[in-house]
């Protein structure tokens, strides 16, 4: 069995997967690169799929599959998994060579070891063309314990400017498969339900604090373009109700697992407010309301969680002197952090 596979889901990817492959390879044979070809049809991304398998056999394998979308090459690369943990790079992204090496010196050391983990986490970069911030990191040390082992009961309280996306994620293979995960086809923004769902399995995680996943941000028609982004609002919208149809499964767990789950989806449904709200369209501000009213239907413990924090407030000031600061705060946290 390989230790690690890293799914690379590719669409018509043919400007950028090169490069994203080459950064890959380093992991030698302990890891196997599976090339998603999600329906390629413009461009030679199938042909430098194979050529890259056929240099590279033991190491690259190649699906090609009809236009399934981002989450159905995610599936796929699940479900055609070797490896022992598992990892999604997408195909205008790249890895860090040094942190890459760390990561995979760390995982030979814990399948080796006493304690298997669930998930191992590790820093990721914002790289960004044409902004006067190029490179941002988002980095955990204040919450996870490093280089070693440990529960829910050591991590330390998140604060809303942090949260785990699929860049920081390597799961455990067989978590992602005994969880059950189904990412929607033909869905943008599945990433959000990556990195939610299986943390009601998780129990034991690993920080190792480096600089693993490069992420770029630049091509004008990327999902989170902003101009991208309010055009696709109505899918942010389907996988928020999608985060929260899940809490029924995870309403059996207690403590800081269940607390950062729905710190999680207090983050989503924040996002997906206030995009509605910058709108300022009538019938999308009717549907951030239908939103919270079916957060509260479904789980209303959860609902009161979500609600009485400082995201749940500050997203529900009434009136349209509410709706004004919240389109301020949202401005002036753009301009402090760089993001779309």
């Amino acid at each position: 069995m390989k230790l690690l596979t890293i799914a690379v889901p590719c669409y018509n990817s043919e400007a950028y997967m090169e490069h994203c492959l080459e950064t890959l390879l380093p992991g030698g044979e302990d890891v196997e690169i599976l090339i998603i070809d999600d329906g390629s049809a413009k461009d030679r991304t199938p042909e430098i799929a194979d050529e890259y398998a056929a240099r590279h056999p033991g190491i690259v394998r190649v699906i090609h599959q009809e236009n399934k979308g981002h989450g159905g090459a995610v599936n796929t690369g699940i479900d055609n998994a070797r490896g022992l943990f598992f990892k999604v790079c997408d195909s205008d992204d790249w890895f860090d060579a040094d942190a890459y090496q760390k990561v995979l010196e760390t995982l030979r050391r814990i399948v080796h070891g006493s304690v298997m983990i669930d998930v191992l986490f590790s820093n990721y970069t914002y790289n960004k063309e044409n902004r006067k911030v190029k490179n941002w990191t988002m980095h955990y040390e204040k919450f996870f314990p490093q280089d070693r082992p440990f529960g829910w009961n050591e991590v330390r309280h998140i604060d809303f400017t942090h949260y785990v996306l699929m860049h920081s994620i390597i799961y455990r293979t067989q978590l992602l498969r005994d969880v059950g995960l189904r990412l929607p086809e033909h869905t943008f923004y599945v990433d959000n339900i990556y990195a939610y769902e299986p943390f009601s399995m998780v129990h034991t995680m690993y920080y190792l604090n480096v600089n693993l996943y490069q992420y770029y941000i630049g091509r004008p028609d990327q999902s989170v373009n902003m101009d991208v982004m309010m055009g696709r609002l109505d899918q942010q919208l389907r996988v928020n109700y999608l985060m929260i149809d899940y809490l029924p499964q995870i309403r059996n767990i207690r403590g800081k697992q269940k607390d950062y789950m729905l710190h999680y989806l207090t983050i989503i449904t924040a996002i997906t407010s206030v995009l509605m709200i910058k709108t300022g369209d009538p019938e999308l501000l009717r549907k951030k309301k239908e939103l919270w009213q079916h957060l509260k239907q479904v789980d209303p413990h959860s609902y009161y969680w979500v609600r009485r924090g400082i995201l749940g407030q500050g997203i529900n000031l009434p009136g349209k002197g509410g709706r004004k600061v919240i389109i301020f705060c949202y401005r002036m946290a753009q301009k402090l952090f760089g993001f779309e």
